[in-house]
């Protein structure tokens, strides 16, 4: 999940990143700042290794990086409606795309890329808010359908049809995600409290989880593990949240036949004379571990992954720090923080090791994208643009599909 750019609030230390965010398989991270971006390997705790940088565009406020591949998706605020892609092995510029409004986030699979600008904020109440999923063949789109309510709008991600239109929270959106296989769909409002977890292509609610009662946040990440057992939530506040996505099961009749399953049938009986919102917050999960931050306020994303065989939480930070803890995925309980790493530093550089690992391109763009596909550009309407197939040449400006060669 990518963090654009803001203004920084009056009487705060401007951040020193304007962009950050994590590859689809949570393998790298990329940084973008005034002088350029940087992208680092995530294979170890002890060490962060720089696997490019860039001091050619200044200003960069998105930049995305296809899986552990050569592609990177840059976008700066000296040309904020241009898209460049590049290959930074080679250090080669693929595409230019220019649009007729500021580009505000792109998402990428390896089948599409996807786009959002000024135009499609009109739309949404969180300027850039979409998902894409990243399983080529289960792709889907999701935007919000509405400028108030909790809406979410389901695209298939090839034909770009409607699939369903699901009615998520009473609020505003704040964030969407799917998982890695896109089979399910997480959302929270702007209030900031409720997680809802929602089955594609059906879109029937999964799981509910509540962050907190006391006050409302701004989310600023919403992220699945890989393998879909946890869901990880990160805000303004100095707490992570991580939920466990526990199998779905039906009751078995001899429950009721012990003491325990007897009261939790009068405990599920007595909600139905609750008030609905009383019943619901007695319905809804709570945290399965969580994360404390040395900080609050600051724009963060956060990510699951597996790092030297171990589950790991990772938050990076707009100060440009990277946090490490370490999740216990049997009790869950407090995360521990194991290493920070500074995003500023001139860092270990491994890009020739991770270069020499992956096989020879060819040398030439027409010869990359020589199969048999098309250029084709599809807009959903009031929403994002999606591209398919092959760019055709270095001045297109209507988009690109994503070759093989370099997944």
């Amino acid at each position: 999940m990518e963090a654009e750019a803001v203004d920084s609030p009056p009487g705060r230390v401007e951040a020193a990143l304007s962009c950050f965010s994590f590859n689809q398989d949570c393998t790298s991270l990329a940084i973008g700042t005034k002088t350029g971006y940087k992208l680092f390997s995530l294979s170890s705790v002890e060490r962060l290794d720089q696997v490019h940088g860039s001091n050619e565009i200044p200003d960069v406020y998105i930049v995305e990086r296809l899986f552990s591949s050569s592609l990177v998706v840059v976008v700066s605020h000296t040309k904020p409606r241009q898209m460049n892609v590049y290959h930074f092995k080679k250090g080669t510029e693929i595409c230019n795309y220019s649009y007729s409004s500021n580009i505000l986030s792109i998402r990428l699979n390896r089948q599409a890329l996807l786009h959002s600008d000024a135009d499609f904020s009109s739309v949404c109440s969180l300027p850039g808010l979409c998902a894409l999923s990243i399983n080529h063949s289960n792709s889907y789109l999701a935007y919000p359908g509405s400028l108030t309510t909790g809406e979410i709008v389901l695209y298939d991600g090839i034909s770009l049809k409607t699939v369903c239109t699901i009615a998520a929270h009473e609020g505003a959106l704040a964030a969407i995600t799917f998982n890695s296989s896109g089979s399910k769909l997480a959302s929270a409002s702007q209030k900031g409290t409720v997680i809802r977890v929602f089955s594609v292509p059906d879109g029937q609610k999964l799981y509910e989880f509540r962050r907190g009662m006391k006050r409302y946040v701004t989310i600023s990440s919403l992220v699945f593990s890989m393998d879909s057992q946890f869901l990880c939530a990160s805000s303004n506040t100095e707490t992570v949240h991580i939920f466990r996505l526990e199998h779905l099961t039906t009751s078995r009749p001899e429950e009721a036949s012990t003491w325990s399953g007897y009261m939790g049938k009068m405990f599920m009986a007595a909600t139905n004379y609750l008030p609905a919102q009383v019943s619901d917050m007695m319905n809804q999960d709570r945290a399965f571990a969580t994360a404390r931050l040395n900080f609050s306020g600051q724009r963060n994303i956060c990510t699951l992954s597996t790092i030297q065989k171990l589950p790991r939480l990772l938050v990076a930070s707009s100060d440009g720090h990277l946090y490490i803890y370490n999740l216990d995925p049997q009790d869950g309980g407090e995360c521990v923080l194991i290493k920070t790493h500074s995003l500023l530093g001139s860092g270990a550089t491994e890009e020739s090791k991770e270069n020499d690992l992956r096989p020879p391109l060819p040398q030439s763009y027409a010869a990359t994208v020589a199969r048999p596909s098309t250029s084709t550009a599809s807009t959903v309407p009031g929403g994002p643009a999606v591209a398919f197939g092959a760019c055709p040449d270095r001045q297109s400006r209507r988009g690109s599909g994503l070759p093989e060669q370099w997944a």
